[in-house]
C-alpha cells in the first residue's frame, strides 16, 4: 500500500526548534520523528513513500537521499504554500490509481509501538476506510470523534466547545480510498469536511490505538515524546568502541553509542541516550529521560535531568539542564542554570515572542534553539525561551571596573 507522510507544516508553536528545521526532524532519544515513522512503516510491510515536504523542505530531502538503498521508495513532493492539511495531501493526487487505497499519517506524531501495523490490521478486517482514534490525556486540542458499537465513526468535532467533548480523538493515521480526493476538492481542500463527508456516507470506521500516543505541539512535549520511546525500551545497549573508565556507576536501562567517552566518577541513571561521539566529563550525573545527541559534550560534575540535547552542543562544568530542551550547536558556559520551577509551585507559563502559553506542569525549565550561545554564570528562568542564534554574555559579580 502507498502512504502519504505530511510533513509541510511549520509548526509555530513549536518555535524556537520548528524555526530551523520541519517538525519530522526534531530528534528524540537520537532519532528524527521522520526516521522512527520510516522504520515502523517499513516494519509494517509498506515501502513506497510520498513525503510532502515545504518548510525547510532542503532537510528532508537529504534524509530521503541518505536512505537510498534501504528498499524504501521514497519520492518528495512539494507542497509550496502552507495551505493546510488537504491541500498537502492533494499534492500526491496523481500518485494513488482509482480504486487504490493509501496510507495517510501525519509527521508529528509519535507512539512507542506501531500503529501503522495496528491500522493495517483493522483495515484488511473492515475492508472499508479507516481513522485511527486513541484516548489522550486532554482531548480539548484534537479532532473528538463519536462512534457505534459497530466501531463506526458516526460525528467528528474538530474544535469541540462546552462539554461537546468525544472519548476519542483522530491519532493522525488513516487508511482513505483514491475517491477521498475527490472529497477534498468538492469540500475546498478542507481535510475536516471531507472526513466530515465521508463520515456522513457512512463509510469510516475506527481502528483502536491503546497504546502511547502522542501529538506534538508545545516545545515541552518533545520531553513527552522523549519519555515514550525511552519507556519503550526492554534492555541496554553499550557499543563495543564507547569508553567507560572506572567507577562510572550505571543504573537502569541506557543505551550509549559508538565513540563514547565517559570519565570516572559519572553516574548514568536510566532510562537513558548518550549519542555516537559524546564526551561525559567526570563526576557528571545524568539523570533518567535524558538524551544527548551526537558529538557533544558535557563538562565536568554537570547535571542533567530529564532533558533532551540535540547533537554538537556544550555544556560547560558545573551546571545544571533541567526540564529543558536544547537545539543543535548550542553552547552553555560554565556554572549556568535553567531554573525549572517558581518558588510557589505554581504551573509554569512558556513565553515564546508574544505569545504565552500554559504548560500545566510545575517543573519546566528552558527551550534553547539551535547556535545559541550562552555564557558562563547564566541562570536562566523557567518556561524561557531562546531564539535560535541567540549570543546572551556572561554574568559576572565581579568585574575588572570594580
Amino acid at each position: 500500500m502507498k502512504t502519504i507522510l505530511l510533513a509541510a507544516g511549520k509548526g509555530t508553536n513549536l518555535e524556537p526548534f520548528s524555526a530551523t528545521r520541519p517538525i519530522p526532524m526534531i530528534s528524540i532519544a537520537g532519532k528524527t520523528l521522520l526516521e522512527n515513522s520510516l522504520t515502523q512503516l517499513k516494519n509494517a510491510g509498506i515501502n513506497d513513500v510520498f513525503l510532502v515536504v515545504g518548510h525547510h523542505k532542503e532537510k528532508l530531502q537529504d534524509i530521503v537521499a541518505s536512505r537510498s538503498g534501504d528498499g524504501m521508495n521514497i519520492r518528495c513532493m512539494e507542497q509550496k504554500q502552507s495551505s493546510g492539511i488537504g491541500d498537502a495531501v492533494l499534492q500526491a493526487k496523481d500518485s494513488i490509481l482509482p480504486g487504490e487505497y493509501f496510507l495517510l499519517i501525519y509527521g508529528d506524531t509519535v507512539t512507542a509501538e506501531n500503529i501503522y501495523s495496528k491500522v493495517l490490521q483493522s483495515f484488511h478486517s473492515f475492508k472499508r476506510p479507516v481513522a485511527s482514534i486513541c484516548l489522550p490525556p486532554s482531548n480539548e486540542s484534537f479532532g473528538n470523534v463519536f462512534l457505534n458499537a459497530q466501531m463506526k465513526i458516526t460525528k467528528i468535532i474538530e474544535k469541540p466547545k462546552g462539554d461537546n467533548f468525544g472519548n476519542y480523538v483522530l491519532a493522525g493515521v488513516f487508511v482513505l480510498p483514491q475517491s477521498f480526493f475527490s472529497l477534498l476538492e468538492k469540500n475546498q481542500r478542507s481535510m475536516e469536511k471531507a472526513l466530515k463527508a465521508l463520515v456522513k456516507e457512512g463509510d469510516l470506521m475506527a481502528s483502536m490505538w491503546e497504546d502511547e500516543w502522542l501529538d506534538i505541539v508545545y516545545p515541552w512535549e518533545i520531553l513527552k515524546a522523549n519519555r515514550i520511546v525511552l519507556d519503550s525500551w526492554a534492555r541496554s545497549s553499550i557499543a563495543k568502541s564507547a569508553v567507560l573508565e572506572s567507577n562510572v556507576t550505571i543504573q537502569g536501562i541506557v543505551n550509549i553509542e559508538e565513540d563514547v567517552v565517559i570519565k570516572a566518577g559519572a553516574v548514568l541513571e536510566g532510562p537513558c541516550f548518550i549519542g555516537k561521539g559524546t564526551y561525559v566529563g567526570n563526576n557528571s550525573l545524568v539523570r533518567s529521560y535524558t538524551s544527548i545527541g551526537g558529538k557533544c559534550s558535557v563538562g565536568y560534575g554537570v547535571e542533567l535531568k530529564n532533558c533532551v540535547v540535540l547533537q554538537n552542543s556544550s555544556i560547560g562544568r558545573l551546571s545544571f539542564i533541567g526540564d529543558s530542551v536544547l537545539g543543535e550547536n548550542v553552547d552553555i558556559g560554565a556554572g549556568s542554570m535553567t531554573v525549572n520551577r517558581t518558588v510557589d509551585w505554581k504551573p509554569i507559563q512558556m513565553q515564546n515572542g508574544k505569545r504565552s502559553f500554559p504548560s500545566g506542569l510545575t517543573k519546566l525549565g528552558a527551550f534553547i534553539g539551535d547556535n545559541v550561545t550562552i555564557g558562563a554564570g547564566n541562570t536562566i528562568q523557567p518556561g524561557t525561551v531562546v531564539t535560535s542564534g541567540k549570543i546572551l554574555s556572561a554574568q559576572y559579580s565581579v568585574t575588572s571596573k570594580t
